[in-house]
């Protein structure tokens, strides 16, 4: 998916360098000629709809989230304004859930020192089982969960 956005952008930047030495009426006939195609697929889909690939939708959220939604209804898209605003919602719900996302499931990790101080009981006491060594622990008045002993 990585590899697809990245190709998705280079070749992107690369149709924006393409522009830069055309003349303005070249980019005119390109746009009149872009404009038409979405029209010609409309009518050959019919009811049916296209199909947009995420990094597609990422893509034209990106060209377009900055417009306001009378110049989005003004363009010939394929999709609606409304679809565009609802992909560039999921696209920010996703990056969200991502950002919030705890990095370590469960419980918090044992303080180093109260581990070495584990050990060190363990290894000085081989006699002692778990209960007696989180029963000394609880005496020192260090709270510690029996399993995690």
């Amino acid at each position: 998916m990585l590899l697809r956005r990245t190709y998705l952008a280079v070749t992107n930047a690369f149709a924006v360098l393409r522009l830069l030495p055309m003349s303005d009426r070249d980019k005119d006939a390109e746009i009149l000629t872009l404009r038409h195609q979405p029209a010609v697929l409309q009518r050959q889909l019919g009811p049916a709809r296209a199909r947009f690939a995420p990094e597609d939708r990422a893509f034209l959220t990106a060209l377009l989230k900055h417009l306001p939604r009378d110049a989005l209804r003004r363009l010939h898209l394929i999709v609606s304004p409304d679809t565009v605003l609802r992909w560039l919602r999921d696209l920010m719900r996703r990056r969200h859930a991502n950002t919030c996302r705890p990095r370590r499931t469960g419980l918090p990790r044992t303080v180093a020192s109260i581990r070495r101080l584990v050990l060190r009981l363990i290894r000085e006491n081989p006699s002692w089982g778990y209960r007696r060594v989180h029963g000394e622990l609880a005496t020192l008045g260090i709270q510690i969960a029996a399993s995690t002993v």
